[in-house]
């Protein structure tokens, strides 16, 4: 029986190394995430007032809760604009380093490549190259165990999603050449 002393460590030998340099401030994302949002807010309750805001004799217009949700967004947004401007709260702490960046991107950029190739090869085979991609690269998964796994995955929500429920989903020329 462990004591309640005992801690398990389990250590990543591939993650970040805690001494990469900084690429963005905690301050800094707070800002531009609060300017985003702002102007989201601002988007909502201009499109929601152009649609009707007003009380109509038969109940609110289609934009009255939008566009009083929309305010609340924008005073929210303000709140943590104004907090991050005049605090300066997590200008000296790190948001994001440099390896921690690299390892977001090995993971976002295929992701975009699969939404880019779903246009062209279809959902199946995008999905296959994502999948074998991320297992060969990321995971360091043997090749033939990466290809079989995404092939299997592929077919299965073929099988599933086109065959057994009928559901239309992005093809491309393999599945055309199928009759799919």
């Amino acid at each position: 029986m462990a004591t309640p002393e005992t801690e398990i460590v389990v250590e990543d030998p591939t993650a970040p190394a805690s001494d990469s340099p900084s690429v963005v401030s905690t301050r800094t994302v707070d800002i531009v995430v609060s300017l985003l949002l702002l102007a989201l807010a601002a988007l909502l309750c201009f499109d929601n007032w152009r649609t009707g805001i007003a009380w109509a004799p038969d109940g609110p217009q289609a934009g009255y809760f939008p566009f009083y949700l929309g305010l609340i967004l924008a005073a929210a947004s303000l709140y943590g604009l104004i907090t991050a401007l005049v605090t300066g709260a997590g200008a000296a702490q790190t948001f994001l380093t440099r390896d921690q960046f690299l390892r977001v991107m090995q993971v976002f950029i295929p992701t975009l490549l699969f939404c880019l190739l779903t246009q062209w090869l279809g959902l199946y085979v995008a999905s296959f190259f994502l999948i074998a991609g991320f297992m060969r690269i990321i995971g360091r998964i043997a090749l033939w165990k990466s290809m079989l796994t995404a092939l299997l995955f592929a077919i299965i929500m073929f099988v599933t999603f086109d065959i057994a429920f009928d559901v239309i989903m992005p093809k491309g020329p393999l599945e055309a050449a199928f009759g799919y």
